[in-house]
């Protein structure tokens, strides 16, 4: 009966989703927030909450965010991922303060302590690659000239949350120094050593993963990818940084191969990770932080537009895709959620967790409007605010003794 049940519900969210894409593909609009709101009606305090199928969509939302990040890290090669770093690591520094910044003042504005400001701050500093990764399949800018410049902050924030996350477990503990420190060693030397092996040896593991047979492909870069991640998280380093540097690993007609045969899982297992975020949230716990949580997300999309558009200016792309990549930052999701998550567990601010989640749900939302509607809207501004060009008189004026004098001085012999 329990499995009955279990098809049964899992059966009507994949069915669900499949009709809501449908929907927004009519719209030509991102279904991420359809899916988010479906979540909503069916989880936790919600219309008709589905039980049966709670840990299946667990596991599922899981491998979405993996699958999400492996794509992504097909994309491009180690030297490219290299080569952003080095070059645009500036660019992450002005992330950390636009936007961690305002959530760890918020925190100490509404009363809380240190250890919650520092939460809050990772909180809005980080963006969601899931979503934006979607976001930009969806709207085909993948090839646009600035998306390694997106994907470089992306991946300063994921690398960055190698070191954060130890630190941040050890606040929230209150273990010593020297436990935190050798929790934080051992995270970013797994972090270098993965990066290190995909950068050195990515070759080799091209060629030990290739395989004319699609299926044999499919079973070994997927288990390579799932065991990678799965020890990189076990290790304290994010299951999503271990999966991107496996696609970072992977080039040439393995990365193309690879690309073909996933993308379709990649689209059933990210659209149950949007579910998922859904179904944990109690709709109830949200109005009362609805208006902190509002208007901090109206501070912080603001932060990262200005972070992508500055990122953006500095690697030379013209005005239209900075503020394309500016918008395309907005959204945050996972990681957010994760940090807010480590921070109720250990009892700190029990108003975090809502104040959280209503704050990604609104950037969630808006983060696909801003990636779709900055660029015209801030077109649509300038435009505005250029004033008209002056209209030529219909009758020419009488030439006066200036304009005699450069006449003269144009055709010294006085011919017409």
């Amino acid at each position: 009966m329990h499995s009955a049940l279990f098809l049964i519900e899992f059966g009507a969210i994949i069915l669900g989703l499949g009709l809501l894409g449908r929907v927004a593909g009519r719209l030509k609009f991102s279904p991420i927030p359809l899916y988010l709101l479906a979540g909503l009606a069916f989880g936790t305090g919600g219309i008709l909450p589905l039980p049966a199928s709670e840990e299946f969509v667990a596991i599922g939302a899981e491998i979405g965010v993996i699958l999400l990040l492996l794509m992504l890290g097909l994309e491009y090669t180690a030297s490219d991922l290299v080569s952003n770093l080095k070059t645009q690591y500036p660019a992450g520094l002005v992330d950390f303060t636009l936007n961690a910044v305002p959530g760890a003042v918020a925190a100490f504005l509404m009363g809380w302590g240190p250890v919650a400001a520092v939460v809050l701050a990772g909180v809005t500093w980080i963006s969601s690659s899931g979503v934006i990764a979607k976001v930009m399949g969806d709207l085909g800018r993948v090839g646009n000239r600035e998306t390694p410049v997106i994907l470089s902050i992306l991946v300063l924030e994921d690398l960055a949350m190698a070191v954060y996350l130890p630190i941040i477990t050890a606040l929230l503990a209150g273990v010593s120094l020297a436990a935190g420190s050798a929790t934080l060693a051992i995270a970013l030397g797994v972090a270098g050593a993965v990066l290190f092996v995909a950068v050195r040896y990515g070759r080799h593991i091209s060629r030990f993963v290739s395989s004319d047979d699609p299926e044999k492909l499919l079973l070994v870069v997927l288990g390579l990818t799932l065991l990678v991640a799965g020890i990189a998280q076990q290790l304290q380093v994010s299951a999503a940084v271990g999966a991107f540097l496996v696609g970072i690993a992977l080039s040439g007609e393995v990365a193309e191969g690879t690309h073909t045969l996933l993308s379709p899982l990649r689209d059933l297992f990210a659209a149950v990770f949007f579910v998922f975020f859904g179904l944990h949230t109690d709709p109830a716990s949200i109005p009362p932080v609805l208006l902190p949580a509002l208007a901090l997300a109206v501070v912080t999309a603001g932060t990262k537009i200005a972070t992508g558009y500055w990122a953006a200016k500095r690697a030379g792309i013209g005005v239209k895709g900075r503020w394309r990549a500016g918008g395309t930052l907005v959204a945050r999701g996972e990681f957010s959620i994760v940090i807010a998550g480590l921070a109720v567990t250990a009892g700190i601010e029990p108003a975090m967790g809502p104040l959280a989640t209503a704050y990604v749900l609104i950037l969630v939302v808006i983060g696909p409007l801003t990636a779709r509607y900055t660029e015209p809207v801030a077109a649509w501004v300038g435009r505005r605010r250029t004033p008209p060009k002056p209209l030529l008189a219909a009758v020419p004026s009488q030439p006066g003794p200036r304009d005699d004098l450069k006449e003269q001085a144009q055709d010294p012999a006085g011919r017409a």
